[in-house]
């Protein structure tokens, strides 16, 4: 009995003998319901940070660059996984979290009005690249190099945004919910991944998403009542 690609035969089948599961059995279909599970949330993980910036009208505490710095390490992450042939569960949320991102950082340069040139530029160079690499139209050394590189992408994304919270003690209008699901999911997508026996550079970007998501999610809780404390000292 097979669903989505997931394997149910021998799991109901050691269950209609009263039986648990054995390991090899059990655990090839935790990491693909996980997979899914993860690829289902991600179509909303960063709706709860676009509703938060539409409600306030402001992209207070956000570092730009490091949304845009995201966008393009999805794009990679998610032309690689294309073009390695993995499984949809292993990294279909990478699609939904691109459309997203993309989403996203339309709104932040809405409200960042107006954008200098240098800004202008980025977006334009990225719509003429991203086509491209999302085709898999590339040298393969080149695509592995690019791939390689989306890890430290990845992680400059986040050191802006990290240091302006640091600076700041404030984390602006970043949202918990969304930083909290992206932590979640980095752990999950780890097990998932190793399961599935995905690239070694897949399983460490995981890590990464993990160490980053999880130093800015304390620097929500840390830093939560910053706002009201500053306006207090400013009565």
């Amino acid at each position: 009995m097979e669903y989505l690609g997931i394997d149910f035969s021998c799991a109901l089948g050691s269950l209609r003998h009263g039986k648990i599961p054995e390991k090899d059995c059990l655990l090839p279909l935790i990491s693909k319901l996980l997979g899914y599970c993860i690829v289902a949330a991600s179509t909303t993980v960063k709706l709860p940070q676009i509703l938060k910036i539409l409600k306030h009208g402001s992209v207070r505490g956000l570092s730009v660059v490091a949304f845009e710095l995201e966008v393009v390490g999805y794009t990679i992450a998610l032309a690689y996984c294309l073009h390695q042939g993995l499984p949809f569960s292993a990294f279909g949320e990478l699609a939904f979290l691109l459309v997203q991102a993309i989403i996203l950082v339309a709104i932040i340069y809405y409200y960042s009005q107006p954008l200098g040139a240098t800004t202008w530029i980025r977006a334009l160079l990225y719509c003429a690249v991203a086509p491209t690499i999302l085709a898999g139209q590339i040298d393969p050394i080149l695509f592995e190099a690019l791939y390689a590189s989306q890890h430290a992408i990845f992680l400059f994304a986040r050191i802006p945004q990290i240091w302006a919270n640091f600076s700041n003690k404030s984390t602006g209008e970043l949202s918990f919910l969304t930083c909290f699901m992206n932590f979640a999911g980095s752990i999950v997508r780890v097990f998932t991944s190793l399961q599935e026996k995905a690239p070694i550079s897949v399983v460490i970007g995981s890590a990464i998403g993990i160490a980053t998501n999880g130093t800015i999610l304390s620097q929500i809780i840390l830093y939560r009542n910053a706002p009201a404390t500053e306006e207090k000292k400013k009565k």
